[in-house]
């Protein structure tokens, strides 16, 4: 059944294709995202124009780095206060169970 989510497909990223084995619930979710990796590296070119197309390509992927690692950042910079009030709930669950 597994076969039967899976899906081919091929993804234009800066002018190349790339073949993609994926869920086929993840296709709007990944095209959405290679607009925007493609939207990125345009204007990465508009900005740069002397750049190379793999320069412009290389540039996108470390602003999408750099915004991973800081939603990553701020994310774990939360979790002690989600864990503290997790502890908290499951500490009043327990107490009114016995």
């Amino acid at each position: 059944m597994e076969d039967l989510d899976n899906k081919q497909l091929t993804v234009t990223i800066a002018g190349r294709p790339y073949p993609l084995k994926i869920k086929a619930n993840d296709e709007p979710v990944i095209r959405q995202i290679v607009k925007e990796v493609n939207e990125k590296v345009n204007k990465f070119q508009l900005t740069y124009p002397n750049r190379e197309k793999q320069d412009c390509l290389a540039m996108a992927l470390l602003a999408y780095a750099v915004d991973l690692h800081k939603a990553s950042s701020q994310q774990s910079a939360s979790s002690p206060e989600v864990s503290e009030k997790l502890s908290r709930i499951q500490s009043l669950l327990d107490e009114a169970a016995s």
